[in-house]
């Protein structure tokens, strides 16, 4: 089965995405998080890496433990163009695919903390469609990801501009686009509806990070360019100080969000859980994912 036909099966495609804890204990107890997790049989998992490739070798361990607990789960890397030749890249590529990981999550990556504008290393690529192109031609057996805005790139002048950067991905072999985190169902619908219209057809997932914390998810969204709705700042704001409702306030949005997006028709949901296992589990297991 390639990557697209994931999600043309009769069930929801739920999937996962970890980042490498820095510590023993973090790993520890990101293990015991996902043993809860697993248990709502997801499609596959991911895991990222630290800025300009800092833990990569970390990203594979985490992988490896995964592969090692849940032998029936696939699992997908993150990779980016930050700070790495085409050579590097292949390296890494190769590595990952020895060690049996299926799928890449290809990105260019936002610029180094301290730089305001991406800039491609010498011997590297400036754009994700060159990463994509290369992933495709030289590793044709990968299951491609990429990522889409819902609200629109930061970097990008405008949508239309967006969606041509998009339209390139798709166009150098992406199997599957999967977007930055929204919390306005409608954002994503309009996202999806200028993609139909531009004959782009293949899957289109929507990332879902569940609020649990005010503070934290407004300093996300303001890095990544998403729109916290008036009325989920109004109810998070009410229990200010009190992290069981703020929770419980986050954990409600996001299940009525989800359960929006399935009555839509979404081919999956992809979960951004930060290690933690709690807010998503409750999730899937109030809309039986």
């Amino acid at each position: 089965m390639n990557l697209a036909q994931t999600y043309n099966r009769d069930r929801l495609a739920v999937s996962f995405e970890l980042f490498p804890p820095k510590t023993e204990t973090g790993m520890a107890n990101l293990y015991e998080n996902l043993d809860e997790l697993v248990t709502c049989k997801p499609a596959f998992i991911t895991c990222t890496y630290g800025a300009g490739g800092s833990t990569q070798s970390k990203t594979l361990e985490v992988l490896d433990g995964v592969m090692s607990r849940y032998k029936d789960i696939p699992v997908a890397s993150h990779l980016t163009c930050v700070g790495s030749t085409v050579e590097e890249l292949r390296t890494y590529i190769e590595e990952a695919r020895r060690r049996g990981v299926q799928y890449i999550v290809a990105l260019r990556g936002d610029p180094p903390k301290g730089e305001d504008k991406f800039v491609a290393p010498e011997g590297g690529f400036s754009y994700a469609n060159e990463l994509v192109a290369m992933i495709r031609k030289e590793y044709p057996d990968m299951g491609i990801f990429v990522a889409g805005y819902p609200e629109v790139h930061q970097e990008a002048p405008d949508a239309i501009t967006d969606l041509l950067n998009l339209r390139r991905k798709v166009d150098a072999g992406a199997d599957v686009v999967v977007t930055q985190l929204f919390y306005d169902n409608d954002d994503f619908y309009r996202f999806r509806d200028r993609l139909a219209l531009a004959k782009i057809d293949v899957p289109i997932v929507p990332g879902i990070l569940p609020v649990t914390n005010l503070a934290m998810i407004q300093r996300l969204t303001s890095m990544c360019g998403s729109e916290l709705p008036e009325k989920l700042v109004r109810r998070l704001s009410t229990h200010e100080g009190d992290e069981e409702g703020q929770y419980s306030a986050g954990v409600y949005h996001a299940t009525r969000q989800v359960e929006d997006l399935v009555e839509h028709g979404v081919p999956g949901v992809h979960f951004y859980v930060l290690n933690k296992s709690r807010a998503t589990a409750h999730i899937c297991r109030a809309l039986v994912l």
